[in-house]
């Protein structure tokens, strides 16, 4: 059975917390960061992601249990009856949220498309950037409530850890041991992590030409600033609402001098098999298939609840 799942946010820092929590030893990730089954896939499926998510070993050298799963963003934005297949396959997996601001992240996302399409920011407008943060599926991604919403009305509220970005660079350690508590593995591992590296913004490796890599810390530009900003408010009210957090400084400080220094980046490849077999099942048409044979001496996949 899958014991957690990460499913999102977008450029919310995930690939951060898939680096740290990957070191844990009573935590796997079999089939790598980003398996994107749910988002692609049918819950017709869900015993062929089960067994993708099988570890190698249930228990660590110590014996305590090894918990088992994937972080997908885009799981954020699925459909409530995606969500409700997920609950029938595994009713009682772990989730786990992270928020970032989401006028950071709309700009985040543009500049990321930016050096996916191998464009330097002065060859594009500010429509194009504008474009960018008003499509559907900017706005989608950046629509926490909602997200926050459907998840809830299927899981209980107790399953569901949601974090915030900014917590994660001003308490790593802390978000460390509460996520470890709520996957029910020891929080005492990341007290041995040297703060320096627990500092380092880890980021997916997507591309080895700096020209392109740099401008992923470009600050927003000043004529941007108001349209996210009105943008975004209505969005960011809301889930401060649903959080119980005080976020107006997501909007009143988005774009203030000096409040866009990055700290260190330590890049990280985070594709996977899981991607890869996912890929290769959908050109195959993805028919039912019973899960692949357990390996010797190991426990077969246990099937989907429900």
């Amino acid at each position: 059975m899958v014991d957690f799942l990460g499913i999102g946010v977008q450029k919310g820092g995930t690939t951060w917390l898939y680096h740290h929590l990957a070191r844990h030893p009573q935590i796997a990730f079999p089939a790598g960061k980003e398996v994107h089954f749910w988002d692609r896939a049918s819950a017709e499926g869900a015993a062929r992601w089960i067994a993708l998510l099988e570890p190698a070993a249930r228990h660590d050298a110590r014996g305590r249990p090894v918990r088992t799963g994937e972080i997908t963003p885009a799981y954020a934005s699925l459909p409530p009856e995606t969500i409700r297949a997920i609950r029938a396959a595994c009713p009682e997996v772990r989730l786990f949220i992270s928020f970032r601001n989401p006028l950071e992240r709309a700009w985040s996302a543009a500049l990321m498309a930016l050096v996916r399409s191998q464009m330097l920011a002065e060859e594009v407008s500010d429509q194009w950037f504008i474009d960018h943060f008003r499509s559907a599926a900017s706005r989608r991604a950046g629509d926490y409530a909602a997200i926050l919403e459907r998840w809830l009305a299927v899981f209980p509220e107790e399953q569901l850890l949601p974090l915030i970005r900014d917590d994660l660079e001003a308490c790593p350690l802390g978000v460390l041991e509460a996520l470890a508590d709520h996957l029910g593995v020891d929080p005492a591992v990341y007290g041995a992590v040297p703060a320096v590296e627990l500092a380092q913004r880890v980021v997916p490796m997507i591309t080895a030409d700096e020209a392109y890599k740099r401008q992923q810390d470009l600050a927003p530009r000043p004529a941007l600033v108001p349209v996210l900003q009105e943008m975004y408010a209505p969005e960011v009210a809301r889930i401060a609402k649903s959080l119980g957090r005080d976020l107006k400084r997501w909007v009143e400080g988005f774009g203030a001098p000096g409040g866009h220094a990055a700290p260190p980046r330590h890049e990280v490849v985070v594709g996977g098999s899981g991607h890869v077999s996912v890929n290769e099942w959908l050109g195959a048409g993805l028919a039912p298939a019973p899960p692949p044979a357990a390996p010797s001496g190991a426990a077969p996949p246990e099937e989907p609840a429900g």
